[in-house]
């Protein structure tokens, strides 16, 4: 053998030695998860993020014999929540549980840390669930009808209620408005407890709300439900009309709950939390939790829920336009 083909065959045996030892994507996937995950949440203990997070956490830990902690940073929108995850290692250890307001945030907010549809990547949709069209037990308005003829016979002079400036249900309240061809006047409040309170004392006379959020009251006889936002009736009140079974169309919406990860993060690692989350929100006892919380499982695949994101950030955005919805 040639002396100079010899010497380079040690060269390259000495830098292959040299080179880490790195075990093939499929086997990391494999060993996925070696150690504990945490789910970031953007906003205080006892919502209905937090509550959603807490649940599937527990049924990660049961299925993988890893601990699955949540963390709670509130702040407006989740911001915090979300830039902490968006710069976090992207290896499937960090995650993030976001609602519509990750949208909604998204369409009308120029200043965010973060890329919504760049930074993130969508793991799984986890539940969805309609809104109410609510007023006081008191009112005289019976029907989505009754609403929209006092609406269009005194334009301005009903008062609603949000739980804020860009907040999920101020964008729809104002879908259903222009679907309905209304006028109302926007009250806006630091939250839903302060936005509910008035509409049960009659400072304000309509409140697009969560089901979460709502349907206690609306159970307890303190507050009547005129209709829900979803296209189509939902198993959390079925007994509610839709907007559009009522001839008001383009004004179906709903929230949602959904998991996100940086958005380098393996695809094997999203895939393979993807396939556990459905299967997880599919089973019979998470299906009873989503219910009795005013919510349905909604399983999607990661390319499904990344098209329906970037769809509701387009949405919103020509509503916010049509609206002039500006953040606060």
């Amino acid at each position: 053998m040639p002396h100079f083909t010899f010497r380079r065959l040690l060269v390259l045996a000495a830098l292959t030695a040299a080179l880490p030892m790195t075990p093939p994507a499929h086997a990391q996937t494999a060993a996925w998860p070696s150690k504990p995950i945490t789910i970031v949440v953007g906003s205080a203990p006892g919502g209905s993020n937090d509550v959603f997070a807490r649940a599937i956490a527990q049924r990660l830990q049961d299925a993988w014999g890893q601990s699955v902690v949540v963390d709670n940073k509130p702040s407006g929108g989740g911001v915090l929540a979300n830039s902490v995850v968006a710069r976090a290692a992207p290896d499937g250890y960090t995650l993030v549980v976001v609602s519509s307001t990750f949208t909604t945030g998204a369409a009308i907010r120029t200043n965010l840390p973060y890329d919504a549809t760049r930074d993130l990547k969508p793991v799984a949709m986890l539940a969805r669930g309609p809104m109410l069209v609510t007023v006081a037990k008191d009112s005289p308005i019976k029907s989505i009808q009754d609403l929209v003829a006092q609406a269009k016979a005194s334009p301005g002079k009903l008062n609603y209620g949000t739980s804020g400036a860009g907040s999920i249900n101020h964008f729809v309240t104002e879908l259903f408005t222009d679907a309905a061809r209304i006028k109302m006047t926007h009250i806006p409040y630091k939250g839903m407890g302060p936005a509910t309170n008035d509409l049960l004392a009659g400072q304000i006379e309509v409140l697009v709300a969560s089901a979460p959020s709502i349907l206690g009251q609306v159970r307890g006889g303190r507050v009547r439900a005129l209709a829900v936002t979803t296209a189509a009736r939902s198993p959390v009140a079925p007994e509610l009309p839709t907007l559009e079974e009522a001839g008001y169309k383009g004004g179906a919406a709903d929230l949602w709950w959904g998991v996100l990860a940086p958005a380098a993060t393996p695809q094997a690692v999203v895939d393979k939390l993807n396939a556990e989350l459905n299967k997880q929100v599919q089973s019979a006892e998470m299906k009873d939790f989503f219910l009795k919380e005013g919510a349905v499982p909604a399983p999607m695949k990661p390319a499904e829920f990344a098209s329906y994101i970037a769809d509701e950030i387009g949405r919103w955005k020509a509503v916010a336009r049509k609206a002039d919805i500006q953040p606060e």
